[in-house]
């Protein structure tokens, strides 16, 4: 027997959601109508509850405004959700997070769960780096790397060379030459 209530439930599915879970700190973009306008409102909060199936199933999104705890449950295939950006994931142990409401500030807080993060531009990059020969080793013989003395020696003779004073006791002098060029054009 077909059960058609499950073949109008299956087409009210939105597919285009991400994956949500509990703990995450999403923000929902919702359409409001005010009269004759329709605009978009962002709640902003972490998902403490998820319930049901299917078309019915429903999201609780928790956060504090002004001191205030405010919740709103939120189906989660309804047409005024606009879309649903998850902001960090949330590393928790529990089906439900009721334990919030009790909990203020800093004791609030869900740890944030690390993932690495599967883009199409880190693969790509994993996978030209793995493809890439190794170096030569008689190639890395033959090059001579750049002395470090030798490279402070420039720089303090360039340093020379402008007439800048390296002590730190000197900070703003000007050397005595510039000093004088400086005044003569003053007296012209």
């Amino acid at each position: 027997m077909i059960d058609y209530i499950k073949m109008i439930e299956q087409e009210q599915l939105r597919t285009d959601l991400p994956n949500i879970a509990i703990g995450d700190y999403v923000r929902v973009h919702l359409k409001v109508r005010e009269g004759a306008r329709e605009r978009i409102q962002v709640f902003e909060g972490t998902i403490i509850a998820r319930k049901s199936g299917g078309a019915r199933e429903t999201i609780t999104v928790r956060r504090l405004s002004y001191g205030v705890g405010v919740e709103r449950v939120l189906p989660l295939h309804s047409p005024r959700i606009s879309k649903i950006e998850i902001v960090r994931r949330g590393k928790i142990r529990r089906a439900k997070l009721y334990y919030l409401r009790d909990r203020v500030g800093k004791a609030a807080r869900v740890k944030e769960r690390l993932e690495l993060r599967d883009n199409k531009k880190t693969s790509a990059a994993a996978a030209s780096l793995a493809s890439a020969p190794a170096p030569v080793a008689a190639e890395t013989d033959n090059q001579v790397e750049p002395d470090a003395g030798a490279a402070s020696e420039v720089f303090e003779q360039e340093i020379a060379d402008e007439g800048i004073s390296e002590s730190p006791d000197d900070v703003g002098a000007v050397d005595s030459d510039a000093a004088d060029s400086d005044t003569a054009d003053d007296n012209i």
